[in-house]
């Protein structure tokens, strides 16, 4: 058999319809333990109120938020797997149909950025990065919607042979820049070194960590516990309510490079919004988030 284009225009839907009206469990968990641990008897409700918002979306089949935003994937492709179709117009198409068939509806948030005109239809939307992986027989799918609240405060600099303070003074900046508005607690991801566009490709992905992991770098796992506390240490809170819950992790990821070195800074809001699936050769689906 071989992975064919119908069946990765139907997953990828199923993905992103799924991610609208879901929060993944890790999410439900640290937002938990957040509650639990919160000393501001307001941020405390805040909480509450985002748990119960969550539970019912997914009770109801409703979104979870207003803001679909645009549906954006991350695509591993086995080097042993086999391909029927046109794979890459299979995410496309996906969309068009969710589009037509999802409800609620989907509000129009692609936007033409020469013209500012919105719709469902938009140059490379939607918006498919592909990798490798060796030895495998799968296509692994994760879907991660971006919406406005968290994808406005990204940002990246390039500096030259900074030091591990200088990285993470530059990330509080950038945390401290985005303030409540970005719809906390949210997880952080941050991309060192590589290039300007990989960089950024890094942090993107390492939001799609699972909360509660530990980096197998000993020197990133201390950094992230170091930004984590520092990002908490701010008072932020839950939708700028004030408290210790800014942060439910940070996540962080390097490549190598040149004597340049990118540092990375991205979020995602208390949603998390964060889908997978892996289709195997048989045609067998295997949700893993």
């Amino acid at each position: 058999m071989a992975i064919s284009y119908d069946l990765v225009r139907s997953v990828s839907a199923q993905l992103y319809e799924r991610a609208l009206k879901k929060i993944p469990e890790d999410t439900k968990e640290a937002l938990r333990a957040a509650e639990r641990g919160e000393h501001n008897e307001v941020a405390r409700g805040t909480l509450r109120i985002m748990l119960q918002s969550a539970d019912a979306a997914e009770a109801r089949q409703h979104f979870v938020c207003s803001d679909s935003g645009v549906p954006v994937y991350f695509v591993g492709i086995g080097t042993g797997a086999r391909l029927e179709g046109d794979i890459k117009r299979a995410f496309a198409d996906g969309f068009d149909d969710l589009v037509a068939t999802i409800q609620p509806p989907l509000l129009a948030h692609v936007t033409n950025p020469l013209t500012n005109e919105r719709g469902y239809k938009g140059k490379d939307m939607p918006i498919v990065t592909f990798d490798l992986i060796d030895g495998a027989d799968y296509v692994d799918i994760t879907c991660s919607p971006k919406a406005l609240g968290s994808g406005r405060w990204a940002a990246l600099e390039i500096f030259t042979f900074p030091s591990l303070e200088t990285i993470e003074r530059y990330v509080m900046e950038v945390i401290l820049k985005a303030g409540s508005q970005h719809c906390p607690p949210v997880v952080i991801g941050v991309g060192i070194g590589g290039t300007f566009d990989y960089a950024a490709k890094l942090a993107k992905q390492a939001t799609l960590r699972p909360i509660g992991t530990v980096n197998p770098e000993p020197v990133l796992a201390a950094m992230e516990d170091r930004l984590k506390e520092a990002a908490n240490a701010t008072g932020f809170g839950p939708m700028g309510t004030g408290g210790d819950s800014t942060a439910m992790a940070v996540h962080v990821d390097y490549a190598s490079g040149h004597g340049f070195t990118p540092v990375a800074v991205c979020f995602n809001c208390w949603i998390n919004r964060r889908t997978r699936a892996r289709i195997h050769d048989s045609g067998r689906v295997e949700i893993i988030e």
